[in-house]
């Protein structure tokens, strides 16, 4: 399956936040929309500065020691963005999310962001492309048994 094929189940709407934000907004902003990460931007010009996640949040807090709210996003948000294009395959983003050790992948096509697919996403549609496998699987040898001339005892 490609990405292409989840965005358009899931849709391509990315949330995302500014970087001079707090990182208390980052958690109001995970909380309400109940999802894991935010793509960063520059306030000035739009452009994706990195992404922000939970576990980015949690790390930035326990190494500063300083309140939520008094920490920027540019300081505790991944700069190094992984990405991967609409026509890879699921595949490609598990291996990239395994080697990275990371749980959300923006979707670009050259310059323009496309989506974003979490781990989620990922195993979401392996699970249906197996399902899908199991089921031709399974139509195939039942309707080949019963179609098989059994031999005359």
């Amino acid at each position: 399956m490609l990405l292409r094929e989840i965005l358009e189940q899931k849709g391509n709407a990315v949330y995302a936040i500014f970087g001079h934000a707090s990182a208390a907004d980052v958690v109001a902003e995970l909380v309400s929309r109940r999802i894991g990460s935010l793509l960063v931007r520059d306030a000035a010009n739009g452009s994706i500065l990195g992404i922000v996640t939970e576990r980015d949040i949690l790390r930035a807090v326990a190494a500063n020691q300083m309140p939520l709210s008094e920490l920027r996003v540019t300081e505790c948000m991944s700069n190094n963005l992984v990405t991967v294009q609409p026509d890879d395959d699921v595949t490609l983003a598990m291996g990239l999310m395994t080697t990275h050790r990371i749980r959300h992948l923006p979707v670009m096509q050259g310059d323009k962001l496309c989506g974003l697919v979490s781990i989620g996403d990922v195993v979401k549609a392996q699970h249906e492309e197996l399902e899908m496998d199991n089921y031709q699987m399974r139509s195939y040898i039942q309707g080949g048994a019963s179609s098989v001339a059994m031999p005359a005892l």
